[in-house]
């Protein structure tokens, strides 16, 4: 076969091998060469905890691609270890992001022991009223020994202390730098007009912002085999621990996805049968990058806090006592993925997403 006739039969499969590389599942792809170790254990840290909610992810277009177990069911995660909701009160333990919303209903029922019909279910409400995502964040942290990270239930918490040069991250400009494996990306939500960077830097440096609603997650991995994808994992996305695809540009950056439209009156138009444009969940006010510009771990995690007293029962019998937390269901094995339960629940259509912290 002469060889420009070969060259045109093989071209056709040519076209084929980017795709099949990019089929792989990025969470089992080693760390590429040069990652600090540090930013290898966070990330490993996150994909665990993917792989155990059964790899739910958004794709590129903004849309739920998969969906399986949500953060308040009494199902068993892939490992056959913890119920996803004894999961999700673990974040909310053992990363210290629980005791600040002792004063929230449910909060003290979810320091109990699983086990006692009333707790449970308090506890189980506790986890569907009050957004968890910064507390997963923080969780990981504590489990890949992040030094100096500011652990709170909210993440705006810890994105005031990188604009302020305080702890392991550095607050920069999504639409500049290019993200890498370790970092955070943010976006700002439930505001009647979009701030970008520009606008969140001057509304931090004016001291304006207090409580504000936002929601970060944890990149995961960049441009894998020239994809121009950025990958990322959240907890509470759509309630449950889920990948998000990001397009990037030849360069790296990311391609910021424009911010959902608002009506005259400031108020969010939505997504409706009308309007699909805006049923993308990538469609956010990304407005800060953090970059991790720590390299080593703690020599040893920081301590929990101590499990405070149980009320009494609604009948005046006294309550659980205190007891040391569970533990957290072993992780498996860097790159590998966990065993997963003979039948895995049938994605649930119709599950309401939600974000927050």
């Amino acid at each position: 076969m002469r060889p420009l006739l070969l060259l045109a039969c093989l071209s056709p499969l040519a076209t084929l091998l980017p795709a099949t590389a990019s089929a792989a599942e990025v969470c089992d792809i080693p760390p590429r060469f040069g990652l600090s170790p540090l930013a290898v254990s966070i990330v490993q840290t996150a994909c665990n905890e993917n792989r155990l909610w059964y790899r739910p992810f958004i794709d590129r277009d903004g849309r739920a691609a998969s969906l399986s177990v949500t953060e308040a069911e009494d199902v068993h995660l892939a490992d056959n270890g913890l119920v996803a909701w004894q999961r999700v009160v673990g974040y909310w333990r053992q990363s210290g992001t629980l005791s600040p919303m002792g004063s929230q209903p449910g909060a003290s029922s979810c320091m109990a022991p699983p086990g006692t019909r009333y707790t449970d279910s308090d506890c189980r409400a506790f986890l569907v009223d009050n957004p968890w995502s910064a507390a997963f964040i923080s969780w990981v942290m504590t489990r890949a020994s992040v030094p100096g990270f500011t652990r709170s239930p909210r993440h705006i918490d810890y994105i005031r202390a990188a604009f302020q040069n305080s702890g392991p991250y550095r607050m920069t400009d999504p639409a500049q730098e290019k993200p890498a494996p370790g970092d955070l990306l943010c976006y700002l939500r439930d505001r009647r007009e979009t701030l970008s960077y520009s606008g969140l830097v001057q509304s931090l440096g004016s001291g304006a912002v207090s409580h504000w609603k936002s929601h970060c997650e944890v990149v995961i991995a960049a441009n894998i085999g020239g994809d121009r994808t950025l990958y990322l994992i959240g907890g509470n996305v759509m309630n449950t621990v889920a990948m998000r695809k990001l397009s990037l540009d030849r360069s790296g950056r990311i391609e910021l996805p424009p911010a959902k439209a608002n009506a005259s009156d400031g108020m969010e138009l939505g997504c409706m049968p009308g309007r699909e444009e805006e049923c993308s969940f990538n469609r956010q006010d990304w407005a800060a990058l953090l970059k991790l510009v720590a390299t080593a771990a703690t020599a040893l995690p920081a301590p929990m806090p101590p499990v405070p007293p149980v009320p009494p029962n609604p009948d005046g019998t006294p309550g659980p006592g205190p007891s040391t937390p569970p533990q957290p269901s072993p992780l498996p094995a860097p790159g590998s993925a966990p065993v997963a339960p003979p039948h895995a629940p049938a994605p649930r259509p119709g599950v309401a997403p939600r974000n927050g912290g």
